[in-house]
């Protein structure tokens, strides 16, 4: 009697799965792939085809400067369909890797409906279906699907709407003006960053004149007195902020001695302390703005803002409290998720996460463990961050330096500058990253020398 072929399942034909379906089918597991689309549309969509981009057409910063770039260079590692499609539909975009938007879902869409072992099944699922299964529905999940997953989660570990503040590089904060403590000395747990009235005042005015981003008409942008962004407070007064999120209580300045004027507090986001985000300064600026803003706080003159504050609808999970490294959930093992579901912001944070939950979900039907990538590549800094970050008001990630460990600083010297430090962090992550996918995942992977030459080679088609 012939041993059935291990298969496993895949919700969402998404950049997440789309890139977990083709993942999974090319470590050699049959994959049922369900689509909702066209059959049924979601007010961002357009079309019924897979990993179709609704907001924007570029995967991010290329180079070994930018995080993004990193997390680029590790997928075209392990033959991301994705990165591979992005690759092939580039459009000029300075540094950046931005596509034809129609031409690369069209890429995909052939990728995934071309391929042998995966069977694409139209329609939406309502249910978390049996056996392994891999959820990457999107920020637009479902009704019935979404009620089904706070079943299994738990319906307070669920949320439906983005509401995050700026997250700040620790490194990158002058502890020279802010301190840390908690009020009325009750911790240390917080970093404060203290106003004068003058300082107050011109803060209060570069809010005043601050553009906010344009929801979209499905967004349907509805504000609760519990997420008030920043700006909206300010809307209702200058003493507003300064007597909520700003207040300066139990707070004493060790340079004075007294409460400032106001206060801007940071809250520690990640396990190692390398990421702080500004405690009630939710907000739906425009980035550029918002850079203006924050670093018209005392202490944050020089911030390096690591990802951005955003008011949006979104479909997500408190993924500290339910998920692994390995993006399994803990009240289920056989249960991945993966893209914005999972916790993470952007096409390109959405793609990897899904190559990992495939290739994991396809491991386990295979009777192998799940891994986790190292710490130093971007994608293990990104899913180690997912399941270790303070779950406290925790809200999407999208990837940036912050996540992997830092550098050494080499004896006598001060620290590294960033234009020295990031190539030898993207170099160290890709190393690791290179030996853990070919010696521990047994994958083929493709040396940077051989990738530079094929990118070389679709530059000058």
């Amino acid at each position: 009697m012939s041993i059935p072929e291990a298969a496993i399942t895949v919700i969402g034909a998404g950049l997440a799965g789309s890139e977990a379906a083709l993942a999974a089918a090319r470590a050699g597991v049959r994959v049922r792939l369900h689509e909702m689309r066209p059959h049924k549309m979601t007010p961002a969509h357009r079309t019924g085809n897979f990993a179709e981009l609704v907001c924007s057409t570029s995967l991010g910063g290329e180079g070994e400067m930018q995080a993004k770039g990193l997390l680029q260079a590790e997928l075209r590692s392990v033959g991301s369909a994705v990165v591979g499609a992005a690759d092939q539909s580039r459009v000029p975009a300075g540094n950046a890797l931005a596509v034809d938007r129609d031409e690369f879902s069209a890429r995909v869409t052939r990728a995934v409906r071309e391929h042998p072992r995966i069977e694409v099944i139209e329609g939406e699922v309502e249910a978390v279906p049996d056996g392994i299964t891999v959820i990457a529905t999107g920020p637009l999940t479902a009704d019935a699907l979404a009620a089904d997953l706070a079943r299994l989660t738990g319906s307070e570990r669920l949320s439906f709407y983005d509401a995050a503040a700026p997250v700040i590089a620790f490194e990158s904060i002058n502890l020279d003006v802010a301190w840390r403590a908690g009020r009325y000395d009750q911790s240390a747990d917080y970093i404060n960053c203290p106003f004068t009235k003058q300082e107050y005042e011109r803060f209060f005015e570069a809010l005043e004149q601050a553009r906010s981003h344009t929801p979209h008409d499905w967004e349907k942008l509805e504000f609760f007195e519990g997420c008030m962004p920043i700006e909206e407070l300010a809307r209702r007064g200058v003493d507003t902020p300064r007597f909520g999120p700003m207040s300066p209580k139990g707070l004493d300045d060790p340079r004075t001695g007294r409460w400032p004027y106001a206060v801007a507090q940071l809250r520690q986001e990640d396990k190692e302390g390398r990421m702080w985000s500004l405690v009630g300064f939710q907000t739906g600026l425009k980035w550029g703005d918002q850079k203006a803003v924050v670093q018209r706080i005392p202490g944050l003159e020089n911030a390096e803002i690591v990802r951005y504050g955003v008011m949006h609808r979104n479909t997500y999970l408190n993924a500290p409290e339910v998920l692994d490294a390995t993006l399994q959930l803990r009240a289920d093992r056989t249960r991945f998720v993966a893209g914005v579901l999972a916790g993470t912001e952007g096409y390109l944070e959405s793609a990897a996460t899904g190559w990992l939950a495939g290739t994991n979900a396809a491991r386990l039907a295979l009777g192998r463990s799940p891994l986790v990538p190292p710490a130093e590549s971007m994608l293990g800094g990104l899913v180690r961050y997912l399941a270790s970050a303070n779950p406290k008001g925790f809200q999407p990630m999208n990837v940036n330096w912050a996540l992997v460990p830092d550098l050494p600083v080499p004896e006598g010297r001060r620290k590294l500058g960033k234009r020295e430090k990031r190539p030898l962090l993207f170099r160290r992550g890709l190393a690791a990253f290179l030996a853990w996918a070919g010696e521990e995942a047994g994958l083929n992977v493709t040396p940077p020398a051989v990738l530079e030459a094929q990118a070389a080679a679709v530059a000058t088609d």
